[in-house]
């Protein structure tokens, strides 16, 4: 019998959790974000494997509100690298859908607010920083396994800093 490496297992019970109970994943998604800008990031900063977290606010596309999400994420240049993953579930993050209907978002790391501009990553860059925000976050290698859809990795793009 062999032993299934920590980060898969981890894996394999945030599929389970997103699949079961996507109510309750949706709460405590919205509690973390919460908690997070309330704090200026000071506090739930990091995922598993001390992955860092921001938040990610979009305009819902249908309902018109504002929506935020904690999401990993990993610097490259100016660039706030994020996957679109849901744990591996087969229903695309409502993130990624607001993201994608609006052109522009606000990511909130630590204290600072920003407005970024979404692109899904393609080729060679994607490949290179696929294997970058694996290497931050293991768990990530074992979501594919988990869907049949794509995983989109996407660069948020500052447009310009604002302030509040």
């Amino acid at each position: 019998m062999t032993t299934m490496p920590n980060h898969e297992r981890l894996a394999r019970q945030s599929n389970r959790v997103v699949r079961r109970w996507p109510r309750a994943q949706r709460r405590m998604s919205r509690i973390h974000a919460w908690i997070y800008r309330i704090s200026g990031g000071r506090l739930l900063p990091r995922w598993f494997a001390g992955a860092p977290v921001m938040v990610l606010e979009t305009v819902g596309r249908r309902s018109g509100e504002k929506r935020s999400a904690p999401v990993l994420y990993l610097r490259d240049g100016d660039a706030l690298v994020v996957m679109a993953a849901n744990a591996g579930a087969s229903r695309t993050p409502a993130w990624w859908l607001n993201l994608q209907a609006a052109g522009v978002g606000e990511a909130i790391v630590g204290g600072q607010r920003i407005t970024v501009a979404p692109r899904e990553l393609v080729g060679a860059e994607r490949d290179r920083l696929l294997r970058r925000f694996v290497e931050m976050y293991p768990q990530a290698e074992h979501y594919p396994r988990f869907t049949e859809r794509p995983l989109p990795l996407i660069a948020l793009k500052p447009t310009e800093p604002t302030t509040r």
